[in-house]
């Protein structure tokens, strides 16, 4: 039997991704309106953000909106378990990681990938809006890559709340430089809301 080579393990890697499409996009079209909520996976239980997050997805969950989270800990875990225990649509996608990205025990439904393109796409083609909490690199990739989409009119302007203006304030005074420099306009950093509790977050999705 002949070795297969690089180019043979590439090819099949199309088949997977494939796959990977064809799961997503089966289940999630069954569950609108949906609003997508990112945030880290090391904020505990005893964090306001935490605290925060579990009553946004109980307040999403009673108004009868599907709480999309990547599965694993943290802020995913308590938005999920917010709308799990409201008896409201718990969703997680979940990542194939070396660290930290284990499923929580609060999803009705659950898909794990291997590729976070993919997931990326999974979120942001069934979301009418977006919630972002304090988070890390991952977090930070989440929501660059929905105010990049929404800038370059790749996908419709939907809400983008972010908890917690002291946590982000100076990378959204960073930001105001780069209007000020010209490589941002206003417009584009206008795309950022920010809340300071669930209700406050809730009032501002308008859904």
């Amino acid at each position: 039997m002949p070795k297969r080579t690089r180019e043979d393990y590439q090819s099949w890697r199309v088949f997977c991704i494939m796959s990977e499409f064809v799961e997503g996009f089966e289940l999630l079209k069954k569950l609108s309106p949906c609003v997508t909520v990112f945030g880290s996976a090391r904020l505990k239980p005893d964090t306001l953000a935490y605290q925060a997050a579990v009553e946004t997805g109980r307040l999403l969950a009673e108004r009868g909106i599907t709480v999309i989270t990547g599965g694993g800990p943290g802020i995913m875990e308590a938005a999920n378990k917010g709308a799990f225990e409201a008896g409201g649509k718990s969703i997680g996608l979940n990542i194939t990681l070396p660290f930290e990205q284990k499923p929580n025990p609060y999803l009705n439904e659950l898909i794990t990938f291997k590729y976070f393109f993919v997931r990326k796409v999974m979120f942001v083609s069934h979301s009418e809006a977006f919630v972002v909490f304090p988070g890390g690199f991952g977090t930070l990739d989440e929501l660059f890559e929905v105010l990049t989409l929404m800038q370059t009119e790749k996908v419709a302007r939907t809400p983008i709340i972010v908890y917690n203006r002291a946590f982000y304030n100076k990378l959204y005074d960073w930001l105001q430089d780069f209007v000020e420099a010209g490589t941002l306009s206003k417009e584009d950093l206008d795309l950022i809301q920010f809340a300071e509790s669930a209700q406050e977050i809730i009032d501002r999705l308008s859904l």
